[in-house]
């Protein structure tokens, strides 16, 4: 780690998951480059509910260190309007997230010379940068072929060639709280990858009401360690249905839920019917906007985790 650091500030994209440089502080900073890490937090309007407060909150509760919160949720929103094409999604993505810490990193004391990314070896991998050179490009991923060529940083990624669950095992070994080691992943692209087709606000916003209701049935049901990954998923198709005595046609969202070790197989978790059923209802009970709910079976391969 010193080596790869050396001298010069460190910025850290920060986001909430036990890859994410929330808990590198204790690893970057306490162990190998002092209080020269600054973290950057960037609300980029893709976001689960509340998970801008959570971070805020979790940090400055709980750690002593340089958090700067950056809203740009109106730049990454300006840049995917009208774009459907998943590829270029992250493409994007990935270019707004360095012109952001570009400008952040002019506001830091004394200059950046690195910025910090929780980068594993799966996103690697389905990157097409594999060490043997010979992985397919499945999809890029926004800190991993979707930079642009000019960073203007030098990349330190020091779990790159890890796995996730290699990843979580060093968590414990840090002593990281539980919390932190075992949340659900949350895709860099946020929920952009999740409404599929082209965003919008709308969109946005009646995905994370059915996210966090599903989130909320799967902790209550004691289902949130046994799987790994659970998450909605907006379909850019409208369903008709029956509500009260009248027609409706509205959106569909599918319920996505998985077990695995490793991320680069997964096999769809068998969620009680029960649990399946409460969802659903309060889902289209619940959220304005969804008559239908639908459930993902699809192992991977041959689909991946995230639909886009």
């Amino acid at each position: 780690m010193k080596a790869q650091v050396g001298d010069g500030r460190v910025i850290c994209g920060l986001s909430g998951g036990v890859d994410s440089p929330r808990w590198w502080r204790r690893l970057l900073q306490r162990r190998a480059i002092g209080d020269r890490l600054t973290c950057i937090f960037v609300d980029n309007g893709l976001l689960r509910k509340n998970e801008r407060e959570l971070v805020e909150r979790t940090f400055r509760g709980h750690f002593d260190i340089d958090l700067r919160v950056i809203d740009a949720s109106e730049d990454f929103l300006k840049d995917l309007a009208g774009v459907s094409d998943p590829q270029e999604k992250r493409r994007l993505i990935g270019h707004r997230f360095i012109k952001v810490f570009q400008q952040a990193a002019e506001e830091v004391e004394g200059g950046v010379r690195f910025l910090a990314q929780g980068t594993l070896y799966p996103d690697v991998i389905e990157s097409g940068q594999s060490l043997a050179g010979t992985a397919a490009n499945i999809k890029l991923h926004h800190n991993v072929g979707g930079l642009p060529e000019e960073l203007g940083f030098e990349l330190v990624e020091p779990l790159r060639d890890l796995f996730k669950d290699e990843v979580r095992a060093l968590g414990e070994v840090l002593g990281l709280p539980a919390s932190i080691v075992w949340r659900h992943p949350f895709p860099g692209p946020g929920l952009a990858v999740r409404v599929l087709g082209d965003i919008t606000q709308d969109k946005l916003d009646l995905l994370c009401d059915c996210d966090e209701i599903l989130l909320e049935e799967i902790v209550a049901n004691e289902l949130y360690r046994s799987t790994n990954q659970v998450f909605a998923v907006l379909l850019p198709v409208r369903s008709v249905g029956v509500m009260g005595d009248g027609r409706t046609y509205e959106s569909v969202v599918a319920i996505r839920a998985v077990e695995t070790q490793d991320f680069m197989t997964a096999d769809w978790a068998r969620i009680p019917y029960d649990v399946l059923a409460s969802i659903s209802n309060r889902i289209i009970n619940e959220v304005n906007g969804v008559n239908r709910v639908v459930y993902d079976i699809s192992s991977k391969p041959p689909a991946t985790i995230e639909w886009e």
